[in-house]
């Protein structure tokens, strides 16, 4: 009974709280569209966020590797800071222009609330760890109406290949709880159409093969990148809040001189075209180099939806070459990206199934293998185990 009531409880708070975050992002996503003008403030946006975690928030900096770290080799509950501290940065960084996701920053929240369970419920050592693991599960779910994904996603990117039997019925019920939360709060999420599937054939499935080395080979360029700019960042600008302020005035120069704003912020309009209208060949390569450089700077936000946004272009544009119809092969860009980036190919597949349909599930399941395979252990997520 104390585990129901903590995990109802967590989740009520985690689809509470991804509602609110999720209709923040839409409100300040319009407002930026309206008035484009603010991105030039993107570096000053910067230097206030990296003040704050600088002076104000040393203890949550490190964010997910925080969350993982915890989980593996626990020290402390979590503050809850993390919480506000996260969601207001993530809206300020989409809100001024900068290119993240949403991932991070729920399960984050997720995370942090679910500590504060655990500390109320008087929760021992290892039941912590799973109650942490149902917070990343409840995220998840909640952000991106995906709570199968949710659940299995909880248990993979803490360990690969490995599920605790004891986290399953925990996870289950959390991110059941914060996906219908959310939805019950108004929030409608984006709906993906695959509309129509070959029958799966040698030939689809070498085709699918070779896109999902191609996947995994992207993924792989955006960890390595990331990883890079990172280190690149800490070496040469030793005060942190510098950074995002550099970095802020960099993306500001890029962004004008592209002369859109497509490749900033979510991208969720170009992901949705992908799946219907051909788009530029290069749009994949533009939003890694945004992405990279917004996040290796310190600006907050998840890594997920921008992924999504890499893969589904990229697919989009194998459409030219690839014997397989536009829409599947922005699908299996779409999870087979974030499946190497993150090294979580079961969440993928389940993910893809739950947005798209079984009936792409074959071709999908290929290209997140591959794409895994290739993209190899170095994720983004630190503290991932590799069981």
């Amino acid at each position: 009974m104390r585990w129901l009531l903590a995990c109802i409880c967590l989740g009520l708070g985690a689809g509470i709280a991804a509602a609110i975050f999720l209709a923040s992002l839409d409100f300040v996503t319009n407002f930026r569209e309206a008035h484009v003008y603010i991105i030039a403030f993107l570096p000053v946006a910067g230097l206030l966020i990296g003040m704050v975690y600088h002076y104000y928030g040393t203890a949550v900096v490190k964010g997910n590797h925080l969350l993982l770290e915890e989980i593996h080799y626990p020290k402390k509950i979590l503050p809850f800071i993390m919480t506000p501290f996260i969601y207001l940065s993530t809206v300020i960084t989409h809100l001024f222009g900068g290119s993240a996701g949403r991932e991070g920053t729920a399960i984050q929240m997720g995370g942090s609330i679910a500590d504060q369970f655990a500390r109320l419920f008087k929760f021992n050592a290892q039941d912590r760890k799973l109650i942490l693991i149902a917070g990343i599960a409840a995220g998840f779910s909640a952000v991106f109406g995906t709570p199968v994904a949710g659940i299995v996603f909880g248990w993979e990117v803490v360990s690969i290949g490995k599920i605790k039997n004891r986290a399953i019925l925990p996870s289950i019920i959390t991110a059941l709880v914060a996906d219908i939360t959310c939805k019950y709060c108004g929030i409608q999420h984006t709906q993906y159409t695959i509309s129509f599937v070959p029958d799966i054939s040698w030939e689809g499935i070498g085709v699918a093969i070779v896109a999902g080395i191609c996947f995994g080979f992207v993924a792989r360029l955006y960890t390595w990148t990331l990883h890079k700019l990172i280190h690149l960042f800490n070496k040469t600008i030793p005060y942190p809040p510098l950074r995002p302020f550099i970095g802020g005035i960099i993306l500001v120069i890029c962004i004008w001189s592209l002369h859109t704003t497509k490749y900033i912020g979510l991208g969720i309009p170009t992901i949705v075209e992908s799946f219907h209208t051909s788009q530029p060949g290069y749009d994949f390569i533009i939003k890694l180099v945004l992405t990279v450089l917004t996040l290796a700077a310190g600006f907050k936000g998840g890594e997920v939806t921008p992924l999504f946004f890499i893969g589904a272009t990229l697919g989009n544009a194998m459409a030219l070459v690839v014997p397989l119809p536009m829409a599947l092969l922005a699908g299996m860009g779409f999870v087979a990206v974030f499946a190497g980036a993150a090294n979580a190919p079961i969440a993928c597949i389940i993910m893809s199934i739950e947005l798209f349909g079984m009936e792409s599930g074959g071709y999908i399941t290929i290209a997140c293998v591959f794409a895994s395979v290739v993209c190899g252990k170095n994720g983004i997520y630190n503290f991932q185990r590799n069981d």
